[in-house]
């Protein structure tokens, strides 16, 4: 496999908390799939848990090369967590679709939160066409 983007985003946990108080349940699924929002609400850091869920989607869509548009739902990227708790993405709809297009065998996502800000990171890799990309040439 050979890395062929990355993409990186932050997001201010209170300007999140902002929109899911004025916007309530509409925002929330309208954003986040039901999976993800069973995962993060309830939570005792639940704000933290959508916002780093929040930033892992704008990451993914800088790796895919675009933005809110064309066809793009919130929830046609969707952060699993294994049973160890690593997150993963499954891609629905428009991104499926462009993730295809670009010959995207995986991304992989990391997130990471504090009480007032959540980042999350993005690599996308295809399949290796023989050589290494930026390593010994």
């Amino acid at each position: 496999m050979r890395i062929v983007a990355h993409g990186i985003d932050m997001v201010d946990c209170q300007r999140l908390k902002e929109s899911v108080e004025r916007f309530g349940k509409r925002f929330l699924d309208r954003v986040f799939t039901p999976l993800e929002q069973e995962y993060c609400l309830g939570k005792k850091r639940e704000m933290e848990h959508l916002s780093g869920r929040f930033a892992a989607k704008e990451a993914v869509l800088k790796v895919l090369g675009t933005g809110w548009r064309d066809g793009i739902n919130w929830t046609d990227i969707e952060v699993r967590n294994a049973p160890s708790g690593q997150p993963s993405v499954h891609l629905s709809g428009r991104c499926r679709e462009l993730a295809d297009q670009q010959g995207l065998a995986r991304i992989l996502i990391s997130i990471s939160h504090i009480e007032t800000h959540a980042i999350a990171s993005a690599i996308a890799a295809a399949e290796d066409s023989g050589g290494a990309l930026g390593i010994g040439d």
